[in-house]
């Protein structure tokens, strides 16, 4: 088996979870902690804030995800969204690795 730049045969990732009564909250919260972590690392990305993820536990479709251009066809890293009981996002370690890298060279 041969997968594409930046997938593996195992997914690793980092994820975070806010849990509360008003996702709309948890969703400003957990985009603030996600770009955050991503600045201090140095990362330079896109957020996106207007994705409609296709996944039905998200509410309305209500979801975020952050791109780095410099990782070509595979430059998402991060996507997450509002759920009935919060919200939260999740991290592919494995292009987070990748897009560290590509940062640290340019």
């Amino acid at each position: 088996e041969r997968p594409q730049a930046g997938r593996y045969r195992e997914f690793t990732q980092l994820g975070l979870e806010i849990l509360g009564p008003v996702p709309e909250q948890a969703l400003l919260r957990s985009q603030a902690i996600c770009t955050g972590f991503l600045d201090s690392l140095g990362l330079e990305y896109e957020l996106n804030i207007a994705v409609k993820r296709g996944l039905s536990y998200y509410l309305e479709g209500n979801g975020f995800e952050v791109r780095c251009p410099a990782l070509g066809a595979q430059q998402q890293i991060v996507g997450g969204g509002a759920y009935r009981e919060g919200a939260g996002f999740g991290i592919g370690l494995e292009r987070l690795v990748l897009a560290s890298g590509i940062t640290r060279r340019l």
